[in-house]
């Protein structure tokens, strides 16, 4: 039997539309569907879906600006680049805090609500 293939990553989030933009204008992910309370994103392979946490809860929670980084979650998107460089500069400049690289083929960072997430040069 062959195994599964990973289809959806899903992310909650307390401001659904911060998230829908940073990761459409930052990283540049296509929307494929938009309804009330989700969204998903990409264009090839596995999708990012975004589900918007229920206002009674989201409303519980607080978010910084600039965002705290969420360790605790045991989770990390990690997305390829051919240019880490000008990636991590976009990334920035929609709100993004960038880690210094770990090395020449990887970065993490912090997008708006906290979640850690990483870009990374294809594998070799």
């Amino acid at each position: 039997m062959p195994a599964p293939i990973l289809a959806t990553a899903l992310v909650y989030a307390c401001d659904l539309d911060r998230l829908l933009a940073f990761y459409r204008d930052g990283l540049g992910l296509p929307v494929r569907e938009r309804a009330d309370g989700w969204a998903v994103l990409g264009d090839g392979g596995a999708t990012l879906a975004l589900h918007a946490i229920p206002a009674a809860i989201a409303a519980t929670i607080e978010l910084a600006t600039p965002p705290v980084r969420r360790d605790d979650t045991p989770i990390k998107l990690i997305f390829t680049t051919t240019d880490l460089a000008a990636t991590r500069a976009r990334l920035e400049a929609h709100g993004a805090i960038m880690d210094p690289p770990r090395d020449p083929r990887r970065c993490d960072g912090v997008d708006p609500e906290g979640n850690v997430f990483q870009i990374a040069a294809p594998a070799q």
